[in-house]
């Protein structure tokens, strides 16, 4: 029987797997406070690997609870392993659930581990003339690659695996398989406690196992061994090295009792499948089932859909007139809307059988000219999912909707901002049990993605067609949850008529010049170049800076730098590292400033660079309205709201963003301390209200306070402390963050907040009843109404309650200043509409909009903006706009 032809039998570490999802994935949870993170992050490696590798058999290993015979030899065996936390420990019995539904077998050995089931059915595997794969994120697993069994180690968190084999092995370390049990002996393993050789790491252990084979043949020509240290070291601790190998060799004869037919790959349990689904909210992974298990709607549901030729458009219109109201989504021929061109578009009223225009087969500019006055009568509702996207479609149409009355991805949002996928199958299933045409099952993922374009009409008319009857389907019952939830004004005032505001951002974009971006792309490779050539003089050698195992080297090894901290492969000189290392030696401030540098260069100006459309010379950035828990508006593609103000070559990236031509300049209108302002209005708390209301310097204020001091003697450090406390009470900061923010001790940071607390005693209680009704309720809210639910509260993990309690404190004030410039950004856009102004709102970073105001409008530009966003949402306090104007981002700031 040849290769292609053999079984194949998978074997999954499933203690390993999903540990690696846990701690991979934010804690995610179920509005009931199930905790998901760990079993959807498992879900989502299982499936990517069953794509990837058809199997006959395959089962699931966990280790059991109790001691093994590993113990057993060495009482401290896995002793100082941290233990799971229980939002872990929940997880495991609902995997073990889902496996069950899903036929797939599951192993457990009193007295040994997962890796020795994996041992033991591997070589089983492979006596029978089995291909076996064995999957985990345990490289101990290594040992037991072979010509017949491949190892698939997790990477990157859950997104990536590698393939070993037993050449790829030899290739990459230099040593077979079977020596890794070896190297085990050598150089011991922290995680599980098991000692090695002191002074042996993996450089030096397979440098001796190139020479000496096995570690019992390196014992017998210990004299030939190089190096005092290490000769010493070895002879020192020979048991332990012996002791240490027979703890991280994996059993390949443990007693299983199973017969491979309970391995076979069966079909699923699908309705249980789907029952556990749903329970957990895992509405993405219901794509994975086969489209004839899962339910289509009720029984009497028919998919019917009328495609239209020959632009007979007049059926169409005869119903938009009769009902003055229509559901509509285009078709594009990528995912990404704002680069590609359309394909088609479909529209349905009422009940009626829904409509597919397809513009291979109709006239676009027909269409445009026979549906614009539809689309732009405020007498005639509209309907949508994802609307932005079909609003950016009209625009490129030269066509300004009006009455866009439903967006089931806004409202869906407004009722779960923690909502994972809010696509209209995942919508469908949750108000109607019926999913869709799923657009992976259509076009395929990853590199065999295939276009929109290269499916046939009738497809593509289904797969609209059926996400407008959705979109119908859902509208009652998700207007009627927002009606429930008192959010009528946040949904029709401001996220709604919000999608109209960022689709026309999004189409006009931020002109940026080329050639500013060139000239500090070079001016930052100089300082590269020049900072390079300072850390190879300080380090005494050329190596590669970007390598961390280098770069380790050189600090550690060669420098005698104080290690902070090691990871598995090596040193670690992460970021947290460095800082901690300032002021050891002059090479470490090079090596900060030469990491800025780099990211600067590479993502601000190479990533800006190649964003920059052709055509137009400008970026038009994707703004995502539904991704953050708090509110928040979003930017991709690129991040615009991320682009570096720290530091002053930072700042510089900012003169590239132009306005469009001569005859406009940009205006940029910024919320003055906006968060501390909500915090004053919600808390009461006379101090602080009067301090804003005297218009104060709110950080020299509260250094007076905590200080207790007069305003004269407040020194710029002391308002430096201080406004770093009036932030971090925002965020719900600890003493220890402080004191880190700050470089000071605990001591001193607690007491700086202590006296914080004591003078603002409004703010004080604030966050200890705001966190008493998070845990009441479930969830707290903004001054709009907006709700963010927190699980984390009922945790018994006191890091993950603390979490909790932090996102309490948070979300109303950061929540609440969302709202806020979301109603300033809805009505500055209305109005320059309604008085007909050549200005345009172009871009929105946190609390900051900025307008591209026509030279000769920019006195009434700027006092409008001003009055809008100090008079947007009435508080107790005021609101207060600084303004600037400039001829780039650089200039206005």
């Amino acid at each position: 029987m040849n290769k292609e032809q053999r079984e194949k039998l998978m074997i999954i570490d499933g203690n390993s797997l999903i540990h690696r999802a846990f701690y991979a994935l934010p804690l995610l949870s179920t509005k009931d406070g199930i905790y998901t993170n760990g079993v959807y992050g498992f879900l989502t490696m299982l499936y990517k690997i069953k794509d990837e590798y058809e199997t006959d058999y395959i089962c699931v290993a966990f280790d059991k609870k109790g001691p093994t015979f590993r113990h057993e030899a060495f009482d401290l065996y896995k002793a100082n392993r941290q233990s799971t936390p229980n939002e872990l420990v929940q997880q495991f019995p609902i995997i073990r659930d889902i496996l069950s539904a899903m036929n797939i077998a599951q192993l457990e050995l009193d007295g040994y581990e997962a890796d020795d089931i994996a041992g033991t059915l591997s070589q089983i595997g492979e006596d029978k003339g089995m291909e076996v794969i064995l999957v985990t994120g345990d490289r101990d697993y290594l040992q037991l690659a072979s010509d017949n069994t491949k190892i698939l180690i997790t990477k990157k968190g859950i997104t990536e695996l590698e393939e070993f084999d037993r050449e790829k092995i030899i290739e990459e370390y230099g040593i077979t398989p079977d020596q890794f049990v070896d190297l085990k002996g050598l150089m011991g393993d922290k995680s599980d406690n098991i000692p090695g050789v002191p002074g042996i790491g993996e450089k030096t252990g397979i440098k001796l196992l190139k020479e000496f084979g096995t570690i019992e043949n390196l014992y017998d020509n210990i004299d030939k061994v190089g190096g005092k240290k290490t000769r010493e070291s070895l002879i020192e601790h020979k048991n332990t090295a012996i002791l240490s190998k027979t703890l991280g060799k994996i059993i390949r004869n443990a007693p299983i009792d199973i017969s491979f037919d309970q391995l076979r790959s069966a079909e699923p349990d699908w309705d249980r499948l789907k029952e556990l689904y749903t329970t957990l909210e895992f509405n993405s992974l219901l794509s994975k089932f086969p489209q004839h298990n899962i339910e289509i709607g009720e029984p009497d549901y028919k998919m019917e859909y009328i495609i239209i030729e020959d632009n007979d458009f007049n059926p169409i219109i005869e119903e938009i007139e009769r009902e003055k109201a229509f559901y509509f989504k285009f078709l594009f021929e990528e995912d990404n809307y704002i680069k590609s061109p359309m394909l088609g578009i479909g529209i349905k009223t009422g009940d009626h059988i829904p409509y597919y225009i397809d513009f291979s087969q109709n006239e676009i500019e027909i269409f445009k000219e026979m549906f614009k006055g539809y689309f732009e009568s405020g007498e005639v509702a509209k309907y949508g999912h994802m609307a932005k996207m079909d609003v950016f479609a009209l625009l490129t149409l030269d066509i300004n909707i009006n009455n866009l009355a439903f967006d089931s991805v806004i409202g869906q949002y407004l009722l779960n901002p923690a909502q994972s996928d809010y696509s209209i199958n995942v919508l469908g299933k949750e108000y109607l049990n019926i999913y869709g045409i799923d657009s992976e099952s259509l076009i395929g993922k990853g590199k065999s993605k295939k276009s929109y374009k290269d499916l046939s009409v009738d497809t593509r008319a289904q797969y609209i067609t059926q996400a407008l009857d959705l979109i119908h389907g859902v509208r009652r019952p998700i207007i009627e949850k927002i009606e429930e939830y008192e959010m009528t004004e946040l949904y029709y005032e401001v996220e709604l008529p919000l999608v109209e505001v960022l689709a026309n951002m999004e189409y006009i974009g931020f002109k940026v010049d080329l050639d500013v971006l060139n000239r500090l792309g070079e001016e930052f490779q100089e300082k590269i170049n020049k900072l390079t050539e300072e850390i190879y003089s300080l380090a005494g050698r050329e190596f590669n800076i970007n390598s961390p195992k280098q770069l380790g080297e050189i600090l550690f090894d060669e420098l005698n730098l104080p290690i902070i901290k090691k990871t598995k492969t090596g040193y670690s000189t992460d970021a947290e590292v460095l800082e901690k290392l300032k002021g050891q030696h002059e090479i470490i401030e090079k090596l900060l400033k030469y990491r800025q540098m780099v990211k600067l260069k590479s993502t601000y100006i190479d990533g800006l660079v190649n964003m920059v459309d052709e055509k137009t010379s400008k970026i038009h950035s994707s703004f995502n309205q539904t991704v953050t828990n708090t509110g928040r508006i979003s930017s991709t593609e690129p991040n615009l709201q991320n682009i570096p103000i720290k530091t002053e070559e930072g700042r510089k990236i900012r003169k590239a963003f132009i306005a469009e031509n001569e005859d406009y300049i940009l205006v940029d209108a910024d919320y003055s301390q906006i968060e501390l302002r909500v915090l004053a209005h919600i808390s009461k708390d006379p101090k602080l209200m009067e301090a804003f209301h005297q218009d104060e310097d709110i950080h020299t204020k509260t250094a007076s306070e905590v200080f207790h001091i007069s305003i004269d003697e407040v020194t710029p450090l002391m308002r430096s402390r201080a406004k770093a406390v009036n932030f971090g009470i925002v965020y719900g900061i600890s003493d220890y963050g402080l004191s880190k923010d700050l470089n000071i001790s605990r001591k001193e940071a607690k007491a700086y907040i202590d006296n914080y607390l004591k003078n603002y005693e409004n703010v004080k209680k604030y966050m200890e009843d705001i966190v008493k009704v998070g845990k009441e309720k479930g969830y707290v809210e903004t001054i709009l109404n907006r709700r963010r639910y927190i699980p984390e509260l009922k945790s018994k993990n006191f890091s993950v309650r603390s979490f909790g309690e932090r996102i309490a404190l948070n979300t109303p004030i950061q929540g609440s200043a969302a709202d806020i410039i979301k109603v300033a950004m809805v009505k500055v856009f209305k109005e320059l509409k309604r008085r007909n102004l050549k200005s345009r709102l172009i871009l929105q970073v946190h609390d900051e909009l900025i307008i591209e105001a026509h030279r000769d409008e920019v006195e009434e530009v700027k006092n409008l903006v001003r009055d809008i966003m100090e008079n947007s949402v009435k508080l107790e306090i005021p609101l207060k706009v600084d303004l600037k104007t400039g001829d780039s981002w650089y200039e206005s700031m």
